[in-house]
């Protein structure tokens, strides 16, 4: 989530390879060189793919047009860490599914990053690669980026988050985001792992929330609590007269 006052990134833990395979791992990653850069890489899809691509950034990327090998500490521009991200992305990807890989038809290398913070004096921006290499920015009309589950989480981030919501509330609501989807998805699970970093300020702060926090479960009772209420003071449809017979409709045979 981008907005005026700055950035938050939440990721959960969860990763599956079904219902009987579940495991945690960090996917929200952070690169900090204090006074100089603060970067935050969020990771979806298959898991050894999108950790093959860190180690190859952690090691080093040519980009095409360049003359030695770059990492996401070395990267001059926010745009330059996202073409560095992008291109590792792409490589894994395309290795794992050149033949006679004899994983190329039997794995799923879908996955996808988002790559937000700051590097020196350039703007704070948000970008979402996918795997293909290729990637978008982050702008204000639509202040925020998903990658992994994202259908019953984003309802609520269309609705509450502005490009002018206050930092501290967007955190709020990208939790009630997540709230609501772990409540509908086994695949996406605390802990959760957050930083939010301030406009203007190459440092940020960094938490886990683990599902006893307090303040998590407040807020998801809250909001249960809140969504009851809001229901019940929302009027019954006026069409509806549950004490008039059904009218009997003819019925129409297609042959």
């Amino acid at each position: 989530m981008l907005v005026d006052e700055g950035l938050a990134m939440i990721a959960d833990t969860r990763t599956n390879a079904g219902v009987d395979n579940i495991s945690s791992y960090r996917k929200l990653h952070i690169y900090k060189t204090p006074g100089e850069r603060i970067l935050a890489v969020a990771t979806a899809g298959n898991l050894s793919v999108t950790q093959t691509a860190l180690a190859m950034v952690a090691e080093g990327v040519k980009l095409p047009d360049a003359n030695a090998p770059e990492t996401l500490e070395t990267a001059p521009t926010l745009f330059r860490a996202a073409q560095i991200l992008g291109h590792a992305l792409a490589t894994v990807r395309a290795t794992i599914n050149t033949p006679p890989s004899p994983t190329a038809d039997a794995l799923n290398v879908n996955a996808s990053m988002l790559l937000g913070g700051q590097i020196g004096d350039g703007k704070m921006g948000l970008y979402l690669i996918y795997g293909q290499g290729n990637f978008i920015e982050c702008g204000p009309d639509t202040p925020f980026l998903q990658i992994g589950e994202l259908k019953y989480g984003k309802p609520i981030l269309d609705r509450a988050l502005h490009n002018s919501t206050p930092l501290s509330e967007a955190v709020k609501i990208g939790l009630i985001s997540f709230d609501s989807t772990i409540r509908s998805n086994l695949a996406v699970g605390a802990p959760l792992d957050l930083i939010v970093i301030p406009r203007g300020k190459l440092s940020g702060m960094e938490r886990r929330i683990d599902v006893d926090d307090p303040y998590f479960r407040d807020l998801g009772r809250r909001w249960s609590e809140a969504l009851a209420s809001a229901h019940r003071a929302m009027p019954d449809p006026t069409w509806l007269d549950l004490n008039e017979e059904p009218a009997l409709r003819p019925m129409t045979i297609v042959t």
